[in-house]
């Protein structure tokens, strides 16, 4: 003869819980079949493969506590409930996975292009501002640090460099003269 099923007090109390709660309190169900179930949902879809089962079992019981209102059978129901969720939920995340592109990591070894590739290209040609401003003047770079950079008034750069706003703006103006050239120079022997 076999012996009756033993439950752990802990399986008898959220069994208990689920009952006495039955259609009126719905965190309480909610809370029961979630202590019940969601370590064996997890470790059934951790074994199933998938990524990340943790948060994959959340929306498992963020699925199942909707219908919590229509549920029937008691915690056997939401068991076989909650596990039809996770199985759905399973079988659309391999979906997802055999939808999304195989990526490959960039192997440099493996790169047979001989052409630098265009950013390299302009880095080469531009130098950064700070080369810009290197072919200048002391007070040229100054004057657009102040004005460019630092965003100042043409008063606040006067009042810094010590000098009128009429003197800072034909600074301003001879530097970016100069930078004009600079830069047609630079690009007439990058293209020679």
């Amino acid at each position: 003869m076999e012996e009756p099923l033993v439950l752990s007090t802990l399986a008898q109390e959220e069994i208990d819980i689920f009952e006495s709660a039955a259609g009126t309190d719905p965190a309480a169900l909610f809370g029961a079949a979630y202590r019940s179930f969601a370590g064996p949902v997890q470790g059934y879809l951790k074994a199933r493969g998938v990524d990340d089962p943790e948060a994959v079992t959340q929306d498992v019981f963020l699925a199942f506590y909707p219908k919590i209102s229509e549920l029937t059978g008691g915690l056997q129901g939401a068991k076989s409930l909650i596990f039809s969720i996770a199985h759905a939920r399973m079988v659309d995340y391999y979906r997802r996975v055999d939808r999304r592109p195989q990526l490959t990591p960039y192997d440099p070894q493996q790169d047979a292009r001989t052409a630098p590739s265009a950013e390299d290209h302009a880095i080469e040609l531009n130098g950064g501002a700070a080369a810009m401003l290197d072919g200048l003047s002391e007070e040229h770079q100054e004057v657009l640090a102040l004005r460019v950079v630092a965003d100042l008034s043409i008063e606040q750069v006067a009042q810094i460099m010590g000098k009128s706003p009429g003197a800072i703006k034909q600074l301003q103006r001879r530097a970016l003269q100069n930078l004009k050239a600079q830069t047609l120079q630079r690009n007439q022997a990058n293209h020679e």
